[in-house]
């Protein structure tokens, strides 16, 4: 069982990314706040679960969550200002979309940026420790992973329905065969 909550404050938000590592799509991140008492043995970081079950638990984190919400950075923007960079800036606009303001933030991975005026901790493999970091985890994989089989249907040469992005052999050979989409980042090693 993951731990509810790193702080006793009134409300913490967890955040987690998801995408980073591919070359196609923008990077996706969610902020979550759960009730103090709120226990889920099921959540956990979103890459050990199945798809069905991610679909069954976000649903389950919407109904219970105190509040949760979306931050997305395009891969145009990821070209700008590179991937560390759009990963905070999702995590950032995640955070300002929460309708209740968090008194405390608890981060994934080990690098992030002050937001406003909250305090936060970075916790690495956070998502395998608190319950709303994986919560976080989960809700921005599923919507990411909607977001490119969605563009899968128009883009069908480069299996995103199935690799969302990431660097598969097959992904990297359709680039070579056909050449880079609207939705693929520049800056990153396409081949």
């Amino acid at each position: 069982m993951l731990k509810s909550f790193y702080q006793e404050k009134i409300y913490e938000a967890g955040c987690d990314e998801v995408g980073r590592g591919c070359l196609a799509g923008p990077v996706i991140a969610a902020a979550v706040i759960l009730p103090k008492n709120y226990k889920n043995n099921n959540i956990k970081d979103s890459k050990k679960i199945s798809v069905k079950k991610r679909k069954i638990l976000e649903i389950e984190i919407k109904n219970n969550a105190i509040d949760w919400s979306i931050g997305i950075v395009n891969n145009k923007k990821i070209d700008k200002i590179n991937i560390l960079n759009a990963s905070i800036l999702a995590m950032h606009n995640a955070i300002n979309k929460l309708k209740i303001k968090p008194n405390y933030l608890i981060i994934d991975g080990n690098k992030f940026k002050p937001y406003k005026k909250i305090k936060h901790t970075c916790i690495i493999q956070g998502d395998n420790k608190y319950l709303s970091i994986a919560a976080a985890s989960i809700i921005a994989k599923n919507y990411r992973d909607n977001f490119m089989c969605n563009k899968a249907k128009k883009f069908g040469i480069y299996s995103w329905e199935t690799n969302f992005g990431y660097p598969t052999k097959k992904h990297k050979e359709a680039i070579k065969k056909f050449g880079i989409s609207s939705y693929h980042r520049k800056s990153f090693k396409l081949s």
